[in-house]
């Protein structure tokens, strides 16, 4: 089964994805945009986590696919809560070069419309380390997520804390927007 937006696609992530999520996951670049913590992943760790992915109901972790470009990144729905519809969400754009072509606002659409119409979760969240304008922007300008507070100095990245931007969008936020935008899918 295949998740179609505008102009991407989200799929399972598959063993052939393994070189480039591997390469994706050692991008010390790429991290220091994404929370959490990172550590140097080998081939067998990568291949590993992936084959684990498979039995998680609560963690879903899809590809990103870009006709003509193939697999640009990855998108989730994590922490899902099946009795109070919620779940936190995520993404990332490994290939630099294919950022800020609009492919994150349609994974995110795409992402608000599987996880309200086909899951039927009420409430998604994200959050967002505070230099990372980009994403930043995309949530709260081009999508209807809304700021919903600050965890002041919660990460530390390049030798100084960095605040903790929390966001979320409900299912009649997401409707409201689709409605505004005047969406088919």
């Amino acid at each position: 089964m295949s998740i179609l937006g505008q102009r991407i696609l989200l799929r399972a992530l598959e063993l052939e994805d393994l070189p480039l999520l591997h390469q994706w996951s050692n991008d010390e670049t790429l991290w220091s945009l994404l929370g959490g913590w990172h550590f140097p992943t080998s081939r067998e760790a990568q291949r590993d986590w992936l084959l684990g992915l498979k039995n998680d109901s609560l963690n879903q972790r899809f590809g990103i696919e870009v006709p003509g470009h193939g697999l640009i990144g990855t998108a989730n729905l994590v922490s899902i809560d099946w009795k109070n519809r919620t779940a936190e969400h995520g993404m990332m754009i490994g290939d630099p070069s294919l950022r800020g072509q609009g492919h994150g606002t349609d994974v995110i659409a795409t992402v608000m419309r599987y996880a309200f119409d086909e899951l039927g979760l009420s409430r998604l969240s994200t959050t967002i380390i505070e230099y990372n304008a980009a994403s930043l922007a995309t949530y709260t300008r081009k999508t209807p997520w809304v700021i919903e507070g600050v965890q002041r100095q919660w990460y530390y990245r390049k030798g100084q804390r960095w605040d903790r931007i929390m966001l979320g969008v409900s299912a009649e936020e997401y409707r409201a927007w689709q409605a505004a935008r005047g969406d088919s899918l």
